[in-house]
């Protein structure tokens, strides 16, 4: 658990030195940019937060959910929904000449942006919290208002997939 600690304080400690030298206008853009590596690192939490997503959802459609892994996958993704206002910094946008589908509307509309991750925030907690005690039904319930959670997001913040 430690190591885990140092490892999660580390991966910390590199968003917010990337976020601090992306918002340097005087910095080269592209993958090896701070603001193209913080691009590159939210593009790694967002498959995480939707692999984490992917298994609680295939669970729920088993005869047979195993709760164990509901309640991992639950955690996971509500670690990942509290981070997930980090993994933006300014400057790590289209701007830095990568393939991302950030819209420049998350840095625009920084209030509204935040408003949506508190959404995701609350719903994923919820889901937790109901994963713990294990009642499937409200469970199901409540990974729909996850996904409405990411998909109201995504209608205003993220571009269409091409």
């Amino acid at each position: 658990m430690a190591r885990r600690t140092l490892v999660a304080a580390l991966a910390a400690l590199g968003l917010a030195a990337g976020a601090a030298l992306a918002a340097d206008p005087a910095l080269p853009a592209g993958p090896a940019s701070p603001a193209g590596q913080a691009l590159l690192a939210r593009q790694a939490h967002f498959r995480e937060q939707a692999a984490g997503f992917k298994a609680i959802n295939d669970e729920l459609k088993k005869d047979a959910p195993d709760k164990a892994v509901i309640a991992a996958n639950a955690t996971k993704i509500k670690g990942t929904a509290a981070d997930l206002p980090t993994w933006f910094p300014k400057g790590s946008g289209p701007e830095t000449g990568l393939k991302t589908a950030a819209k420049a509307e998350i840095w625009t509309d920084a209030e509204g942006f935040d408003k949506a991750a508190a959404q995701l925030q609350a719903e994923t907690v919820k889901l937790e919290q109901l994963a713990m005690v294990g009642d499937l039904d409200a469970i199901k319930t409540q990974a729909r208002a996850v996904g409405a959670a990411c998909g109201a997001c995504h209608a205003k913040y993220r571009a269409a997939a091409s």
